[in-house]
């Protein structure tokens, strides 16, 4: 289904994040892609025609702040089926970490019809890579910083001198990265290669991935090479 859904240019933030987070039938997917509908008619209701599209992207971050007012956690949720049952569950109070915030923010708003993108940075407030929204208008790019209840027309990040855009493919690379961290973590090696390797697929310029699957992939050969001499 990855290849099918995961076509340059043509690549659907919700779904492709959707199946990146573990999604594997159609009937799971679309049940998970009624729940951002949903999510879509709430916001809706809060999108005033005609005006600007930096008045609907404002809504619709502040109308998730409202919901949700302590929505971020430091290595909280990043797979967006687990972020947006979050959001979706009144028991919950905290939704994600910076990656999932950013997916179920771009998710909605381009399913509202706005052009949202994506800014990785390296290192931001000293405590590595991080990922935010952004929204290009007239007047300039807007950064939406998802982790701050003020965080719409953030500023912090403008002079960051390793800060990168990025589009659908390219968050949706991330997650695999992230979701390959976890299998590493794990000792789960052969799987962590996977997701790398979809990382790399998706962003073939990725370092970070190159680096993750190569550091992984000596792990495998030296267990490989234990078991051919009988070590443990």
């Amino acid at each position: 289904m990855e290849r099918k859904l995961f076509r340059a240019g043509q690549l659907d933030l919700a779904e492709a994040a959707f199946v990146a987070s573990g999604v594997k039938t159609r009937g799971e997917l679309k049940s998970y892609l009624d729940k951002i509908d949903h999510l879509c008619a709430q916001i809706g209701h809060h999108l005033a025609s005609g005006k600007p599209d930096v008045d609907k992207a404002r809504a619709i971050f502040e109308w998730l702040w409202e919901t949700k007012p302590n929505r971020y956690k430091s290595g909280g949720n990043f797979k967006l089926t687990e972020v947006i049952d979050a959001q979706l569950d009144e028991g919950k109070n905290q939704v994600g970490n910076c990656l999932g915030l950013t997916i179920i923010y771009n998710a909605l708003a381009q399913r509202s019809g706005l052009v949202v993108k994506a800014t990785h940075l390296e290192d931001a407030f000293g405590m590595g890579p991080h990922v935010c929204s952004i929204l290009h208008t007239e007047e300039g790019t807007i950064d939406i910083e998802n982790v701050f209840r003020h965080g719409f027309g953030y500023r912090g990040h403008l002079g960051n001198p390793k800060r990168e855009e990025w589009g659908n493919a390219e968050l949706v690379a991330d997650l695999y990265l992230s979701i390959g961290n976890s299998l590493f973590d794990l000792g789960e090696l052969k799987e962590a290669v996977e997701n790398y390797d979809k990382a790399i697929w998706l962003n073939p310029g990725y370092t970070k991935a190159y680096l993750n699957k190569a550091i992984a992939s000596s792990q495998l050969r030296e267990k490989a090479a234990k078991r051919g001499t009988g070590q443990k």
